[in-house]
C-alpha cells in the first residue's frame, strides 16, 4: 500500500470539482435558512460514510447487476460531461425538488455525495489506487466541513460573481476529465 502525492492530488482536484461545495454555497444558505441550523458535522460524516462505503462496495453491487467498471466508468464520464455543461453553460440538465425541511438528505446526500460523485469514486478507481482515492475523499470533507461551517463569510467573500467564476472554471476541468474517463475506458 503506497501513497502517491500525484494520485491523492488528482483524486483530490476531481471531487472537489464534482462535489462544488464553492458552487453550493447559494443552496445551503437558502437550506439554512429554511432550517435555521445546518449540523455541518453530522453532514460531513454521513457523506464520507456514503462516499468511501460506495468506493469499497460499488463494484460488488455493479457485479450483482451485470456491469463492469468500466461500463460505469463510460456512463460515469457522460454524468460528469453533463454536470460540467451545466457549470460552464449556466444550464439547468438534473432537475431536483427543493426539501420542506433540512436534515441529512439533501445535504449530505444528494447535495454532497450525489450521484456525480458516486459515478466518479468508481471511475477514478480505474485509474487511482484506492487509499490514494480515500484520502482524496478526506480531503474533500475537511473541505466541506470548512465551508459549510463559514457559507455566509465565503459568500461576502468570493460574491456571486467570484462563485460563478470558479464554478465555471471547474466545469471546465470537468469537461476535460470526462474525456479522459470517456476515451481511457473505451479505447479511443
Amino acid at each position: 500500500m503506497e501513497f502517491k502525492f500525484s494520485q491523492i492530488l488528482s483524486t483530490s482536484m476531481v471531487l472537489f470539482a464534482i462535489i462544488d461545495i464553492l458552487g453550493s454555497i447559494p443552496v445551503v444558505i437558502q437550506l439554512r435558512k429554511k432550517a435555521g441550523h445546518i449540523e455541518s458535522e453530522k453532514a460531513t460524516l454521513v457523506a464520507a460514510t456514503l462516499m468511501i462505503m460506495f468506493l469499497f462496495v460499488g463494484e460488488s453491487m455493479l457485479k450483482v447487476i451485470g456491469l463492469d467498471v468500466a461500463s460505469f466508468a463510460i456512463a460515469g464520464s457522460l454524468v460528469i460531461f453533463f454536470i460540467a455543461m451545466e457549470m460552464v453553460l449556466g444550464l439547468t440538465i438534473f432537475k431536483e425538488e427543493a426539501p420542506e425541511t433540512i436534515s441529512i438528505v439533501p445535504l449530505a446526500f444528494p447535495l454532497i455525495a450525489g450521484a456525480g460523485s458516486m459515478t466518479t469514486l468508481l471511475s477514478l478507481k480505474t485509474e487511482y489506487d484506492t487509499q490514494n482515492i480515500v484520502v482524496g475523499i478526506l480531503i474533500n470533507m475537511l473541505f466541506v466541513y470548512f465551508v459549510l461551517k463559514n457559507t455566509e463569510r465565503l459568500e461576502k467573500l468570493f460574491g456571486k460573481s467570484g462563485l460563478n467564476v470558479m464554478r465555471k472554471a471547474f466545469g471546465v476541468i470537468l469537461l476535460a476529465i470526462a474525456i479522459k474517463l470517456f476515451r481511457n475506458n473505451t479505447g479511443l
